[in-house]
């Protein structure tokens, strides 16, 4: 495995942050289009096809599309954009939080070389952290898991940063200890954390309760991140305040719009 970009960070706010990340030169970073708020005079840019790991980028135009389609899948852009520092001295640039919440950095190196993340839940990386995509393989999963379904694979030793909503909320499970969670609520979790749906319980609760009718079960051993505020959670209110029909887009569920009324946000 190619040895990644070290960066330097430092990250800014309370509860509507941003990153700054300093690069020495020849250094990169890699994020999603879109996501820069500010950089130094010196820094390149560049629009990658696919999902910006040595592996996709090294293969040629099959590696290329293949690492498109796995971020198509994920519902993301077919494009990442890299930010390469091309001058002789430290440039910095800065990439702001999407909506209210918290900046995680997390260095995979440390971490096993591997995490999952929510698919909205990455922002900006180390030039050669590959972005990929994890499927769950039970089938509860993948009818009725919604955001939770399709879920993104960050890879290698290298930083990465992602992005909870509202209050993040971290946790080591122990081995065979349970954790039942709204799909939308979970920011990541180590590859060792078991992941499935299951159904609420009782009809009177199912109907009455509001919660929907799944939800996430993560079974340690291993760390997990939550978020208070999924950004699906937040358009929602947003839509049904101003006179609209409220709804949880479920992007990662074969079950489609069903899902708003088995998940409660109907």
């Amino acid at each position: 495995m190619p040895q990644m970009h070290e960066v330097d960070y430092k990250v800014y706010g309370e509860d509507l942050q941003f990153v700054e990340v300093e690069l020495d030169p020849e250094e990169a970073v890699v994020a999603e289009a879109g996501g820069m708020m500010y950089m130094d005079d010196g820094i390149a840019m560049e629009t990658i096809f696919g999902d910006g790991s040595a592996a996709s980028q090294g293969k040629g135009i099959l590696g290329s599309l293949m690492g498109a389609g796995k971020r198509l899948l994920t519902g993301e852009s077919l494009f990442m954009t890299v930010f390469y520092n091309k001058g002789a001295g430290k440039k910095k640039v800065a990439f702001g939080a999407p909506y209210p919440g918290t900046i995680l950095p997390m260095h995979l190196g440390q971490m096993g070389g591997e995490l999952i993340v929510q698919k909205d839940s990455f922002l900006c990386a180390a030039k050669g952290v590959s972005v990929g995509i994890a499927f769950n393989k039970k089938l509860g999963a993948g009818l009725f898991g919604g955001e939770g379904f399709i879920m993104q694979r960050l890879t290698g030793d290298g930083l990465a940063f992602i992005h909870a909503g509202g209050t993040l909320y971290a946790r080591t499970l122990n081995p065979g200890e349970v954790l039942r969670v709204d799909t939308g609520c979970i920011v990541g979790f180590q590859p060792s954390v078991d992941y499935d749906i299951q159904m609420v319980g009782g009809i009177k609760s199912t109907l009455f309760g509001g919660e929907g009718l799944f939800f996430a079960t993560l079974r340690g051993p291993g760390q997990i991140w939550l978020q208070s505020l999924p950004l699906n959670r937040m358009a929602a209110r947003i839509v049904a305040a101003a006179g609209g029909v409220g709804g949880r887009r479920e992007e990662g569920s074969i079950l489609g719009g069903l899902g708003n009324l088995l998940d409660g946000d109907s």
